[in-house]
């Protein structure tokens, strides 16, 4: 079984601009190596993609295609640990993608961000 694969709000943000653009930039360039993936966001990206989106129908239309994951106790417990043993603590969004990601056996696709260095091999890089 293929793990999912949790996308970070970078990704979507910039894929929903090349769609939007009709380009071929990097996260339309990335999406073929996701197939046969169940993609899913984090209600956390939900959230940041709305606090940008000029047009929240427009936004929340573009999620339907995803997977929504909420949080849950089991991420809310591993966020804590997370910050707990961080020698410096993450962003809370951050934080939570990670504890989403590592709750839900994901990897995560996003762009190259400090947070996510501890998924290791866990964490795609799409630009």
């Amino acid at each position: 079984m293929t793990r999912p694969i949790l996308l970070d709000t970078s990704f979507l943000v910039d894929l929903e601009r090349e769609t939007v653009a009709r380009e071929r930039g990097p996260a339309r360039s990335f999406l073929p190596r996701l197939r046969g993936r169940r993609l899913v966001v984090s209600i956390v990206s939900v959230e940041e993609l709305l606090e940008g989106a000029a047009d929240d129908r427009a936004a929340l239309a573009s999620l339907q295609r995803f997977t929504i994951q909420g949080l849950h106790l089991a991420q809310a417990r591993r966020c804590a640990l997370l910050q707990r043993r961080a020698a410096r603590r993450m962003g809370e969004n951050d934080a939570w993608l990670v504890a989403t990601a590592q709750a839900i056996d994901a990897d995560v696709v996003g762009a190259d961000r400090p947070a996510f260095d501890r998924l290791g091999a866990r964490y795609l890089r799409f630009r």
